[in-house]
């Protein structure tokens, strides 16, 4: 069983590994890295401890030097990772940014981080993992907040604009087991696990005799954790997550966009500052990747339309085509995954355009649905 079989994500580019060592030049101790107790002896499992499910991040009670940008993040390895990436293209532009201090990273904890016992639709769905990260950018705690685009409500606080968002790393998901090489060779009956009603409704829409247990929660190495120690059997998370982790190690396959259309915003990285503050503005101008930008924006208009949340099973997905042209898949589909709605736009990469793709594709879905879908 192969670690990247078919098919193949060598066109897509690596992301950079992610370095979580010391923070202290940016007013915060170094962090506690240990690798993460896993018994298995399974190979592709030791890139794991690289990172601990668990980083602990305190900040200096004194700081030496006042920080000219303070990147608001979550604690988690990954949204780490992605603060770090965000730091780095920072400073590889502006000078003044690589200065020792000059760019300090604190880390929020979420409403999401601090109730992992119950499923997200059951807590309140969007704005869990960014309420209290948008609270400090408009209490002037930090300057700028870093957040997985998929995390990122259909609205946006007041005060706030989210101009900017890095090149998209892959969208597609990984199938993570230890025991069979490809979903079609799960045995009926096995338990995967995942939190996304997405996954779960296109999972049980093409393999019904699978079981998914719903609350698999936690960051990418507490899933794997429990995936090592046999609660489930296999499990799927986001192929770009991965990639910014340096874990491609431990991925099986990768599925298709046909077999699993992504979540809206899927391996893209927005980053928000205060609506009223043109230095950071002009920062994030500097960092923004506009094709990236403008598919984002096209499948969040289309999330928009249906009022997605945690609670609906919706997929949306838009790219650029070989002629340059704008091409946009949508789905939605009933909770149990018995009914799955596809539609499909195409037309000019340009904002109105992609906008508009968006919006009418999401009429068209909710069209068809009618009253009750979503309750099944």
């Amino acid at each position: 069983m192969g670690v990247f079989s078919s098919p193949s994500i060598s066109h897509y580019p690596m992301a950079r590994p992610c370095n979580l060592g010391s923070l202290s030049r940016h007013g915060f101790s170094s962090l506690s890295l240990k690798p993460p107790a896993f018994s298995t002896g399974d190979k592709r499992f030791h890139g794991v401890g690289l990172i601990r499910a668990s980083v602990a991040v305190e900040q200096q009670a004194e700081k030496t030097k006042v920080a000219l940008v303070r990147i608001g993040t979550r604690g988690s390895p990954l949204a780490l990772a992605q603060a770090h990436e965000t730091r780095e293209k920072l400073m590889a532009i502006h000078p003044e940014l690589a200065e020792d201090g000059a760019i300090q990273i604190v880390i929020i904890k979420t409403t999401g981080d601090k109730i992992l016992s119950q499923p997200l639709a059951d807590i309140g769905g969007k704005g869990l993992f960014t309420k209290e990260i948008d609270d400090a950018l408009i209490n002037g705690d930090i300057d700028i907040a870093v957040h997985s685009m998929k995390d990122v409500p259909t609205y946006l606080p007041e005060k706030t604009i989210l101009p900017c968002n890095l090149p998209r790393e892959d969208v597609r998901d990984a199938f993570i087991s230890l025991s069979v090489g490809s979903l079609a060779e799960l045995p009926a009956g096995s338990v995967i696990g995942t939190a996304s009603l997405r996954r779960k409704s296109q999972l049980l829409n093409r393999y019904p005799s699978l079981n998914v247990l719903e609350n698999f929660r936690g960051n990418v190495q507490t899933r794997l954790r429990k995936l090592n120690e046999g609660v489930v059997q296999a499990t799927l998370l986001a192929l770009a997550g991965l990639r910014r982790l340096n874990m491609t190690e431990t991925v099986t396959s990768i599925l298709s966009i046909d077999e699993m259309l992504p979540a809206v915003a899927q391996g893209a990285i927005g980053i928000a500052c205060r609506s009223d503050d043109d230095k950071m503005a002009n920062y994030l101008a500097s960092l923004n990747h506009e094709e990236t930008r403008l598919a984002v924006v096209c499948e969040r208009a289309f999330l928009e339309t249906l009022d997605g949340s945690c609670r609906t099973p919706i997929a949306g997905y838009a790219s650029r085509d070989e002629d340059g042209n704008c091409i946009f898949k949508g789905l939605v589909a009933s909770p149990d995954g018995t009914r799955v709605l596809e539609t499909s736009r195409r037309g000019p990469y340009a904002i109105d355009d992609m906008v508009a793709m968006g919006k009418d594709a999401g009429k068209e879905l909710l069209s068809r649905a009618g009253p009750g879908f979503f309750d099944s």
